[in-house]
């Protein structure tokens, strides 16, 4: 885990190994354990390295790092499977001087060009450079987990890097994207769900994961491809849910093998939930002699109605594990919330970022280099309540009676949560189920009443940016459609944030949900293995019931790593920031005069009732 960093131009003066140091200095967190800069040749082509040592921390893992006098790479992730994939190579004649992966994804580029994508299991971003054909390989991994960012001058020159401060650094103007800024504000969007490459600066832009970029350093000229997508329409309908349980186990476990392969310490974040728990059992499985005490990493929020400190308690109490924790706070925010967002660079939806950036501290603060977490399952598996609907909706088509049923079950489930309760079949119920263009067209028509009714918007904000609202994809007719909705815009936002987190600390983050031959297979499972009788996430309980407390494998509360928002920002000093950010934004001629009338008022995590939590991120967005 790393961070990368280049610069290439026609304009061979521009570069220079003092302005490619600039640019990974300002990223040094993400690799205190080594860096380098390398120049090519010609000089048009300079490629910049951080390094966090994981595999192989001899001197030979150094990067740029070289292969067969043609190939030079700079590169951030882990390729799991790298073993497996150099003994392949090793069997076509290749040799290796190291024993990271580094040293194979350039053996595998030269063997199988942009094809070696399809082979790697892993969490990636890289740029290599080919001397011979004067090209520019990059690519991310298929989810996302690991970032690219680029700016282009066209036709002179390319920058690009692990995060935009290393841009700014390099000279990339820092201009907040007003589009972006409209949407946000006005709708609570962090992405643009049409064009996930659209970032809060103008200019710059985020490499798409599952994409590849290819670049001429003798012309400029790049263009980008997509590599890998799941096939959202394909239902094995003849597997049994003993097959599909045992092919799960068997999956999973070899993901988390692979994520285990490390030659620092490795522990796991551990909230309770389903899945962090399934991950902490399965890695405890897997030790089976007990010679390896595993630490676990949790953050809990005492006397907090969604506090998760007896479901951590009841795993602990059955495994061989160290536990620590963390209780961050109202007086946490106000410390390190400006040092969370400086990470982060964007604005974030809401305190549970805070919450994780502490988790990564205290694996720090243990010399704990490598966590695996359980991030990923509720995208894949139908973990969040809204996925309901569009089961409802599948089933319905199919089999009446089915549909009656689960919707009873469903009803019967959740009729007394206090935590995720049946929603009103109010106005609010009968937009969600319109899907997302309406609902995009209804957010259009409510804007522009509030605009006349109690403006949020100065006049000329809103009429330049009024016709600029985001669209999100049509409606999901079934529930893969839905689950692949989420994996493609919500997991990003959350892979984006665990990695900005995890990398503030110079941790690494393993993700045993996102091995992309698992993704494959639970998308290919019918929808009634993934909701079932009103439980959510189905065939994951069942598959992992051996291993896990039944209070945990039968948890109908949906929790998302949520803290006692509302009363943080019941501060006063929080209440003052977003009273001077709103005077700042009038005077900027962004918010409407009347809005510094308005109270500040503070909101919980995942409300929507009010922009307070949007102006508090604002205050550090224009003051970064």
């Amino acid at each position: 885990m790393c961070g990368i960093a280049g610069f290439i131009t026609l304009d061979t003066t521009r570069l220079s190994q003092a302005g490619l140091k600039k640019m990974t200095d300002r990223i040094a967190h993400r690799g205190p354990d080594g860096e380098g800069q390398w120049i090519s040749p010609d000089g048009h082509t300079g490629l910049a390295h951080r390094r966090l040592s994981i595999i192989d921390l001899s001197e030979a893992g150094g990067q740029p790092m070289h292969y067969a006098d043609r190939y030079t790479i700079t590169f951030n992730g882990e390729i799991y499977n790298y073993v497996e994939l150099r003994e392949l190579c090793e069997k076509q004649g290749y040799r290796f001087q190291s024993h990271t992966d580094t040293e194979v994804i350039m053996a595998l580029y030269d063997w199988k060009g942009t094809d070696c994508l399809q082979l790697f299991d892993g969490m990636f971003a890289f740029a290599l450079y080919d001397e011979k054909e004067k090209t520019i390989f990059a690519a991310r991994d298929r989810f996302g987990e690991k970032p690219f960012y680029y700016y282009p001058e066209p036709g002179q020159a390319f920058f690009f890097a692990s995060e935009m401060k290393a841009l700014w650094a390099a000279g990339v103007p820092r201009e907040i994207n007003k589009r972006m800024l409209y949407n946000y504000m006005a709708f609570k969007y962090v992405d643009n769900p049409a064009d996930y490459s659209e970032t809060f600066f103008t200019g710059i832009r985020r490499l798409p994961h599952s994409h590849y970029l290819l670049l001429n350093t003798r012309t400029m000229d790049y263009s980008i491809r997509r590599y890998w997508d799941i096939n959202k329409d394909f239902t094995d309908r003849s597997i049994t849910e003993e097959q599909a349980a045992e092919k799960f186990r068997d999956l999973f476990y070899t993901s988390v093998s692979r994520r285990l392969r490390s030659d620092v310490p490795v522990g796991s974040s551990l909230s309770g939930g389903l899945d962090s728990s399934a991950v902490v059992a399965v890695i405890d499985d897997l030790n089976k002699s007990k010679a390896i005490r595993q630490s676990t990493f949790s953050a809990i929020f005492p006397g907090f109605e969604k506090d998760e400190s007896h479901y951590i308690k009841l795993l602990l109490s059955r495994l061989n594990v160290d536990p620590h924790f963390v209780a961050p706070d109202a007086e946490t925010m106000l410390r390190e919330l400006g040092t969370c967002f400086y990470h982060q660079e964007e604005p974030f939806g809401s305190a549970s970022i805070l919450a994780q950036y502490e988790v990564q501290k205290l694996a720090k603060d243990n010399n704990v280099t490598v966590l695996l977490d359980g991030q990923g399952a509720d995208e894949l598996l139908a973990g969040y309540h809204p996925f309901y609907s569009a089961f409802f909706k599948e089933i319905q088509h199919r089999d009446k009676k089915l549909c009656r049923k689960e919707v009873a079950a469903y009803r019967d489930l959740f009729g007394d949560s206090r935590i995720n309760p049946v929603p009103p079949k109010d106005l609010k119920y009968y937009i969600r189920k319109m899907g997302g263009p309406v609902k995009d067209g209804l957010k259009k028509m409510h804007g522009y009443y509030r605009h006349v009714t109690d403006p949020l918007f100065s006049g000329d904000f809103y009429h330049s940016y009024r016709n600029s609202q985001f669209i999100f994809p049509g409606p999901n007719d079934t529930l893969n459609h839905a689950l692949y909705s989420s994996v493609n815009v919500g997991l990003t936002q959350l892979l984006r944030y665990a990695d900005r987190n995890s990398m503030a600390h110079s941790r690494e983050v393993r993700l045993p949900f996102l091995s992309h031959e698992l993704v494959e297979f639970l998308f290919s499972l019918p929808a009634e293995m993934k909701i079932h009788n009103g439980w959510t996430k189905y065939i994951q309980r069942r598959t992992f019931a051996p291993l896990l407390p039944e209070e945990i494998t039968w948890r109908k509360d949906k929790i998302g790593y949520e803290p006692p928002q509302k009363k943080w920002m019941e501060k006063e000093q929080v209440k003052a920031q977003i009273r001077d950010i709103r005077k700042e934004l009038v005077k900027e001629k962004i918010l409407h005069p009347k809005m510094l009338d308005k109270p500040v008022e503070a909101s919980a995590a995942h409300e929507d009732f009010n922009n307070n939590w949007n102006h508090l991120m604002l205050s550090y967005l224009f003051k970064q």
